[in-house]
């Protein structure tokens, strides 16, 4: 099975992952309800975490695919499946508002991993994009390996940049 078998098969069978991004801003808010002022504590934390990283993992991997296809498939935004384009990202940011609301996301377990996680992404797509809009394919006089060595470099030098920047 090829990515774009998935997605046909979404495209043709919605509901399953309607029912999915739907259902998770509900339970949010049921666990919000539930917990109430106890969602700093053991098991409420745990819960919110594994709600966190439903939605934001199919969120994150809707807006790179949106990015991909908008930058460098030309795709046009009329052409935007809804089901796997954009209810992922409404879903993920009504998730997190909710949960938001109930407890710190500071106090969630993991969740810098995923803002770091996103902040890969977007440099790794910037950087393309700029190789992509200057048409930099080659450069004769250094090896692929060299050219790979200074790419993980300035990648590494931008992540410890953002490091020093959100750090407290």
């Amino acid at each position: 099975m090829t990515l774009r078998d998935g997605f046909d098969y979404a495209h043709t069978n919605p509901a399953w992952f309607i029912f999915f991004f739907v259902m998770l801003p509900v339970v949010a808010l049921l666990v919000g309800w539930i917990s109430k002022e106890e969602g700093i504590n053991s098991p409420w934390r745990e819960i919110y975490g594994a709600l966190i990283y439903l939605a934001c993992v199919p969120g994150i991997f809707a807006v790179t695919l949106d990015i991909y296809l908008f930058l460098f498939e030309r795709q046009s935004i009329f052409d935007s499946n809804l089901v796997l384009q954009v209810l992922p990202i409404i879903s993920m940011v009504v998730t997190l508002q909710i949960i938001k609301h109930n407890v710190s996301l500071d106090l969630i377990p993991g969740f810098k991993k995923l803002s770091g996680l996103v902040m890969i992404i977007f440099f790794t797509i910037s950087i393309m994009w700029i190789i992509d809009r200057t048409h930099i394919y080659a450069i004769a006089f250094l090896s692929f390996q060299a050219v790979l060595v200074i790419f993980v470099v300035l990648f590494l030098v931008v992540r410890y940049g953002w490091y020093l920047m959100v750090s407290k």
